[in-house]
């Protein structure tokens, strides 16, 4: 199930790029499906199981819908889906993704038995290959290579989080809460608060 969402929550930011760059339909399609999808892949690949959509497209489909609704709105109501409250809310839906991949992608590997550090990894791969994956297809520079803002700082935190909370034999609702926490606050403190590690001595400031 959180996977699911965290398909949905990514399946939108990459909707909402394609908004910003005025594609058609199938681009909605193709950048939504890439984002919602991407981490998720990689995760399977390198577990050596079977990619989940291959198997059951059900995250194609959730991509697809949630693309196919975004061009609706953004076709009916020009503007809406490119504007300042839009990029902010590809920021925040950027970061419910992350934190909720983060989450899920951990939990898989850990199913699958690899060792801690692997499963935390994982857990950080498969909650930001996807967005990656969405801003070098749009032409824009990936926002895991934003300045010193925490992005897959903050997905290994909900990743660590996850996995040291079921280690420690904390219950599924603790667990989820916990890595969300640690991912999303992590998250969401660089984008309100700057939250960011220092530059390097001589490195340019600039954003």
């Amino acid at each position: 199930m959180i996977e699911a969402v965290g398909v949905a929550v990514f399946a939108l930011t990459g909707a909402l790029v394609a908004a910003r760059k005025g594609m058609d339909p199938f681009g909605f399609i193709l950048l939504a499906t890439v984002t919602g999808a991407g981490g998720g892949t990689l995760r399977d690949l390198l577990l050596g199981r079977p990619v989940a959509w291959v198997e059951a497209p059900v995250s194609v489909v959730i991509c697809t819908g949630v693309a196919l609704l975004a061009w609706t709105i953004a076709y009916s109501r020009p503007g809406r889906l490119d504007g300042w409250s839009a990029k902010r809310l590809l920021l925040w839906a950027d970061a419910a993704g992350l934190a909720l991949f983060a989450v899920s992608g951990t939990q898989k590997a850990l199913a699958a038995n690899v060792p801690i550090l692997s499963a935390i990894a994982l857990g950080a791969m498969t909650a930001s290959f996807g967005g990656i994956l969405r801003d070098i297809l749009a032409g824009d520079r990936a926002m895991v290579l934003w300045s010193r803002d925490f992005y897959v700082t903050a997905a290994a935190a909900g990743a660590a989080a996850t996995a040291l909370l079921t280690q420690f034999g904390f219950g599924p609702a603790v667990v989820m809460i916990g890595g969300l926490a640690a991912g999303f606050g992590l998250r969401a403190g660089s984008i309100l608060l700057g939250w960011s590690f220092p530059n390097l001595p001589g490195a340019d400031d600039s954003r």
